[in-house]
């Protein structure tokens, strides 16, 4: 399967926005945007999370370690790990996810 940039579906979770892309039967790829002041709250889920930033600057804590991300720095979240992120300066990240979030879909 191919996705083209401008394909991507539209969604939105929880007030953050995001393009769903190419997506498998065991993995799923989205672009996520993401303003300033926004706030992820802590949560977890049943899939493994790794992302890579695009732009941007946020401060993510995965489970008891915290740190500043910017472009360039990428990150994984274990199943199962409470995890949040604080957007500092607006941006967009791409998320992988396995299993597929069947709540994004």
């Amino acid at each position: 399967m191919i996705i083209k940039s401008s394909n991507g579906k539209k969604r939105e979770f929880k007030g953050i926005h995001f393009d769903l892309l190419a997506t498998g039967e065991k993995a799923m790829v989205t672009r996520m945007f993401f303003n300033t002041g926004e706030n992820v709250p802590s949560h977890s889920h049943p899939n493994e999370q790794c992302g890579y930033v695009i732009t941007g600057n946020y401060k993510l804590t995965i489970g008891k370690v915290t740190a500043l991300i910017s472009p360039g720095d990428s990150y994984a979240v274990p199943e199962n790990i409470e995890h949040a992120l604080e957007v500092i300066s607006g941006g967009i990240i791409i998320d992988f996810f396995t299993p597929p979030r069947k709540d994004y879909l």
